[in-house]
């Protein structure tokens, strides 16, 4: 029977609403205490939230687990518990051998050392003898593909070389336990495919690995097991695959109601309000036929007068790869103008989607100056395409079951054009 390398007993977060910092530390708590006392602000009301609650979790030793939840979760904090980093208001992490953690861009740096002499301050934080960082210096080094740079002040760096140089380093220190949190999004494609093959590395060692990420491709793809975080709650826990189709679940827009959350960026002088999937009559709906156009309604609120808005529609499998894309550029399309107010578009993305799970992508951009995106908003309703064509006729629906539409790979059948067959000369 494997041993634990984690457990976690009734574990809670609480953070203060409107105060201007969070003091953990007896350090931070006394001049914070004088300043407030002095400002007559010593009794104030007080208004919490919750982060984690009551959170209860058992990680094996060499178990590769998948942190997932929307953002605002709970997700970081607990791998900030688990990291030491700051502590829970009530319950208990145990964690039993060593840990590393990457949380976010340059976490244990000093931007005063240099590269090299932080890879041997962060080891010798972990617990690393110097002969073992001298071992281990050399692959960091290569791995990092930044040797050229390792005795430069990492307050010099790029946010793409402090992830860079931040992995390597937790990935090779002999470490028991693995901490990765987004971060990785920062680096360029081949790098975080290179991470994401060091991580299925480290975890054959029989390392313990906590990956958090919204990449569900490399979830599903890395981990054994996954727990989905949702209001600071576990809410599935289980085997990889059901809890991501959980998560995606409870991410779905149904009402069609975009929150002010789920926004990515933009100079909001256009909010997307609304989107709705729509069927050939115009009804809502959740589903799509194989073989029917992609019908989408989008409500937004102009808060400013734009007059080069150019809007896009993505359509991205689950795990958030896109599919497709729509802009009203397409084929010779000019710029839009509005004015304040609200208003409404629909849009037919021609296309036919085999049976999978989808999601709606949404943005607005400025087009003739600035280039600048206007709103963004990522995963704004989730619809399935069904097994069931538009045309009973169609061949692909009447495939015996040893074929059918279901197991067709891909996710979109485009339009083609066949040649008549004829003899081959030689």
């Amino acid at each position: 029977m494997a041993r634990a390398a984690i457990t976690i007993d009734r574990l809670s977060k609480r953070y203060e609403i409107g105060g201007r910092a969070r003091h953990d530390s007896l350090r931070d708590q006394i001049p914070a205490l004088v300043k407030r006392a002095v400002s007559g602000r010593l009794h104030r009301s007080h208004t919490y939230t919750w982060a984690l609650r009551d959170v209860s979790l058992e990680v094996e030793e060499g178990e590769v687990l998948g942190v997932i939840g929307r953002n605002g979760a709970g997700k970081t904090t607990l791998l900030k518990i688990l990291s030491r980093i700051t502590l829970p208001t009530s319950g208990e992490a145990d964690v039993y051998g060593r840990l590393g953690s990457l949380l976010e861009v340059g976490t244990g740096f000093h931007p005063d050392l240099t590269g090299r002499e932080n890879v041997y301050l962060n080891g010798a934080i972990l617990g690393m003898r110097r002969a073992e960082i001298d071992r281990k210096f050399d692959e960091i080094a290569e791995f990092s593909g930044i040797e050229k740079f390792l005795d430069t002040p990492v307050k010099r760096f790029s946010s793409g070389m402090y992830v860079r140089l931040a992995f390597a380093v937790a990935a090779h220190l002999e470490t028991d336990i693995l901490i990765v949190d987004e971060v990785l999004a920062v680096g360029d494609h081949a790098f975080q495919q290179k991470c994401l093959g060091t991580m299925r590395a480290v975890a054959g060692s029989g390392r313990t690995v906590l990956f958090v990420s919204h990449n569900m491709p490399s979830v599903t793809t890395l981990c054994d097991r996954a727990i989905l975080l949702d209001s600071g709650r576990v809410v599935a826990d289980g085997v990889v695959e059901d809890v991501v189709h959980s998560y995606l679940r409870v991410g779905e827009v149904v009402d069609g109601v975009i929150p002010d959350t789920d926004r990515v960026v933009g100079t909001k002088e256009i909010l997307f309000r609304r989107v709705g999937l729509l069927d050939m009559d115009g009804n809502r709906v959740g589903e799509t036929l194989f073989g029917q156009p992609v019908r989408v309604r989008l409500a937004f609120e102009v808060l400013e007068p734009v007059r080069d808005a150019a809007f896009e529609v993505g359509i991205s499998d689950a795990g958030g790869t896109r599919i497709v894309t729509a802009t009203t550029l397409d084929r010779g399309g000019s710029p839009l103008s509005f004015d304040r107010g609200k208003w409404e578009i629909d849009v037919e993305v021609e296309t036919a989607l085999l049976p999978h799970e989808y999601q709606i992508d949404l943005a607005v951009h400025h087009w003739l100056d600035s280039k600048l995106t206007i709103d963004w908003v990522e995963g704004a309703l989730t619809f399935r395409a069904l097994d069931v064509g538009t045309d009973a006729a169609d061949h692909y629906v009447r495939f015996s079951p040893r074929y059918s539409l279901s197991g067709v790979r891909g996710y979109v059948r485009p339009a083609s054009r066949w040649g008549s067959p004829r003899e081959a000369v030689e």
